[in-house]
């Protein structure tokens, strides 16, 4: 584990980090993460030895990473998420929630490093600790653990530079789909793939299940906490219908 010392660094570096994300002019959804973090960073700090307060330190820190305006404030938001969530899993090691928010962070860490020998290497780690939170809950986060496994192998390079491998974003998109078929996300990540790999008779059919979804998940997955997401998700939505239309007319 950390030392003091390098762990009251990284408070100090944040506490820069989200005052920065209040001043700014940001989208409501990013001065709450900052609230966020701040709310779990104090839980956390009041009780370092619970298990709950370094889950939700573990997930705020994400949250926050994602969100950075540049990579400095990304890395060092992962970098307390990776803390919070190493310290979990060293008390917890069949936490399932412990071993998938620090692969969330190492994946945003590995973003702000990329592109560098580190950042390459941290991958492979994340590939391990999605495997472990899949293996002890797959459906964790409407089968995030396995959704993640499958972004992680679509939009990483492949060997031998890198985790990359179609066939087995393929296995976990689908995976996904069927585990949790009510959320927009994997079937936005299938479709998505099934585009790029022109697979347009899947295609069609994961984009009639989107759309057969999406009125009841606009319901289910509501308020400010899924602001954020539908954002990303409306957006993608767009942009597959307009460039599937596209893939239609030209043909396989």
């Amino acid at each position: 584990m950390p030392s003091n010392a390098s762990h009251l660094s990284a408070w100090l570096l944040l506490a820069a980090v989200v005052t920065a994300s209040a001043a700014a002019p940001n989208p409501p959804y990013a001065v709450r993460a900052g609230t966020l973090f701040e709310r779990a960073r104090k839980s956390y700090l009041a009780d370092t030895n619970s298990a709950a307060a370094a889950r939700e330190l573990a997930r705020a820190s994400f949250d926050l990473a994602e969100l950075a305006t540049n990579e400095t404030q990304r890395a060092e938001a992962a970098r307390c998420g990776i803390d919070a969530g190493r310290r979990l899993i060293a008390r917890e090691p069949k936490s399932a929630p412990g071993h998938y928010y620090l692969a969330m962070n190492l994946g945003e860490l590995a973003q702000a490093e990329a592109p560098s020998l580190a950042a390459y290497k941290l991958v492979h780690e994340v590939e391990r600790e999605f495997k472990a939170a899949a293996e002890l809950d797959e459906r964790f986060d409407y089968a995030g653990p396995v959704r993640n496994l499958g972004a992680l192998y679509f939009q990483a390079p492949g060997w031998p530079l890198s985790v990359g491998n179609n066939r087995k974003a393929r296995e976990r998109f689908e995976r996904a789909a069927a585990l949790a078929p009510e959320y927009p996300e994997n079937q936005l990540y299938l479709a998505e793939a099934q585009l790029k790999w022109r697979q347009l008779d899947s295609l069609k059919v994961t984009l009639n299940k989107l759309e057969a979804i999406w009125p009841a998940a606009r319901t289910n997955f509501s308020g400010e906490a899924w602001e954020r997401s539908w954002t990303d998700w409306n957006a993608r939505r767009e942009t597959l219908r307009s460039e599937a239309q596209k893939a239609f007319k030209r043909g396989p």
